[in-house]
């Protein structure tokens, strides 16, 4: 019986890439071998999707859920999404980003309801929203880069901190 890989979620700006943060996250996500989930648009979304799918044999995927609105010609996505790293889009009708991520029925809820564990980089009202959203779902974060600090989020000082996280939570091999 093959057992379900874990899920991650890296939440981060969706303008400024972070690099130095978001591209080594994303080799090491791969390695874990973990699924990555974002929001499947640009800066640290982009960067962390561009590090993971680098990994050229890795378990996991790079899926994108990706904010929309209902129109006319049927449900679709901002300008930009899914960025060229998403493998695996899925294409919601919600288009709450921003400080209405917040809400409930938002795809940043569905983005943390979906990770088994959440990784906060740096970002805007809308990585505030999805910082604030996991300590509500009560989902393992941990900041990275200085991520979620402002929402008292837990902080790795180092990419080898992350590791120690997410293996102690999600009980992956040591």
């Amino acid at each position: 019986m093959r057992s379900r890989l874990k899920i991650v979620g890296v939440m981060g700006s969706g303008t400024e890439r972070h690099e130095a943060f978001a591209i080594p996250l994303g080799v090491l996500l791969a390695r874990l071998e973990v699924h990555l989930l974002t929001g499947g648009g640009l800066g640290v979304m982009e960067a962390v999707s561009q590090g993971f799918v680098s990994v050229e044999k890795r378990a996991g995927v790079c899926i994108g859920v990706l904010p929309g609105q209902v129109e006319e010609e049927g449900c679709g996505a901002p300008l930009g999404y899914p960025n060229p790293h998403i493998e695996v889009p899925i294409r919601t009708h919600l288009p709450g980003r921003g400080e209405e991520g917040v809400r409930l029925h938002s795809r940043n809820s569905v983005n943390i309801a979906s990770a088994d564990a959440v990784v906060v980089l740096p970002g805007g009202s809308g990585t505030a929203s999805e910082a604030r959203l996991a300590l509500q779902f009560r989902k393992p974060v941990v900041g990275f880069g200085g991520g979620g600090e402002a929402e008292g989020i837990l902080q790795a000082e180092s990419l080898e901190e992350v590791e120690h996280f997410l293996k102690a939570v999600l009980s992956l091999p040591r």
